[in-house]
């Protein structure tokens, strides 16, 4: 089973007339980069937090958000008695205004509001991390599915991949031949007698090293482990981008081993189906 690292998880709730909103959106990246923005009174619990998101989302570009709304009728700042009597002082140093006037100065000007805020009640605190729980299940579940569209397609293109490798074994004796008649036209302009049993031999020689025999079995070999490791219990996209390097070494060398034009543009299309397998494991867990 594979999991794909673009995911998305929300979750609402209401707690002591809060509005709770929790987001997590998930994109793909080598290793897990967390950006988490709490709000108050939260901010206490990010590392807790950032725990729950590493040992759930494992790798991925993560953007986690919990957001805090209160919907109650109580204030949620106070006056600061303090700091406005200090403004309303001086304004009246330096100008002749009445009281009120200097007042609806004052509290206009910095820091005349202060948060009116309490300690994170530790029940209020579980609720929200049920929450994210939830949230992670969601995103989680959203990962499975797109996983199983990655997977289908790369079943697809393995399978492409092995009918091209079956495809290169039809070109086998008219490109052995086509090889033969060109070494053998090549002795024939140089108007050269030659030996045929000695031409024959060096040719077997000469052909032996551009057989794919061993090429083509290593790779059956890759494309079935690929396939395997797709119905592995755990997502493991890393090690399917190995197999795909040992792929493409055995593609690579069957073309330059190939000599014969049919075969070169047959490992062509081979390539262009190992590209596009590499550019969607990028966004495999």
């Amino acid at each position: 089973m594979i999991k794909s690292m673009t995911g998305f998880g929300k979750s609402e709730c209401t707690i002591n007339q809060k509005k709770i909103t929790i987001e997590i959106r998930t994109l793909n990246s080598k290793n897990l980069d967390l950006n988490v923005r709490i709000s108050a009174p939260f901010k206490d619990k990010e590392l807790e937090i950032r725990k729950m998101l590493s040992n759930s989302l494992k790798r991925g570009k993560v953007s986690f958000v919990l957001h805090v709304e209160n919907t109650g009728v109580e204030n949620l700042n106070v006056i600061n008695t303090t700091i406005v009597q200090n403004y309303m002082q001086q304004l009246k140093q330096i100008t002749t205004i009445s009281d009120e006037k200097a007042m609806e100065l004052a509290v206009n000007l910095p820091n005349t509001l202060q948060a009116n805020e309490t300690d994170l009640d530790e029940k209020e605190w579980n609720e929200v991390s049920d929450e994210i729980k939830h949230s992670l299940v969601r995103i989680n579940n959203f990962r499975k599915d797109e996983g199983e569209i990655l997977k289908n397609d790369f079943i697809k293109r393995i399978q492409t991949l092995q009918q091209l490798t079956k495809n290169n074994a039809q070109f086998e004796t008219d490109r052995l031949q086509a090889v033969r008649d060109r070494i053998l036209k090549s002795l024939n302009d140089l108007k050269q007698e030659i030996d045929q049993n000695r031409f024959e031999q060096e040719l077997i020689y000469y052909l032996e090293k551009l057989d794919i025999t061993e090429e083509k079995i290593r790779l059956d070999n890759h494309l079935n482990y690929f396939l395997k490791e797709l119905k592995s219990a755990e997502s493991n996209g890393k090690k399917l981008g190995f197999i795909t390097q040992e792929i493409g070494r055995e593609i690579n060398t069957m073309g330059s081993k190939a000599n014969y034009a049919p075969m070169q543009q047959n490992v062509v299309l081979m390539k262009d189906e190992l590209e596009k397998i590499k550019e969607q494991l990028l966004n495999v867990l």
